[in-house]
């Protein structure tokens, strides 16, 4: 067990962060289930409308050191794309 008053404030940190980190990473999984699930389904205008949801969520995670940026980055080209491709699916 912690010895000092710092190494106990430090513990205290380290569990409200790990809290706050959790949280955060879950609402970025639920977002992209939601993409995930307009995709599946087919519905271009929803899929759009959930990948809008989601970027700003994703983007978040990454500025707060959650994610790392390059994954983020990857992770939103590579549904922006598979929204684009629906859309070309549909039409031909």
């Amino acid at each position: 067990m912690a010895n000092t008053a710092s190494a106990r404030k430090r513990i205290r940190q380290t569990a409200t962060r790990n809290e706050r980190n959790r949280a955060r990473r879950s609402r970025v999984g639920t977002f992209l289930t939601k993409v995930e699930k307009a995709l599946a389904s087919g519905d271009k205008s929803a899929a759009q409308s959930a990948f809008k949801d989601a970027q700003p969520e994703m983007q978040r995670a990454a500025t707060k050191g959650v994610l790392h940026a390059n994954t983020v980055a990857r992770k939103l080209s590579r549904l922006s794309a598979r929204i684009k491709a629906l859309g070309a699916t549909a039409q031909g």
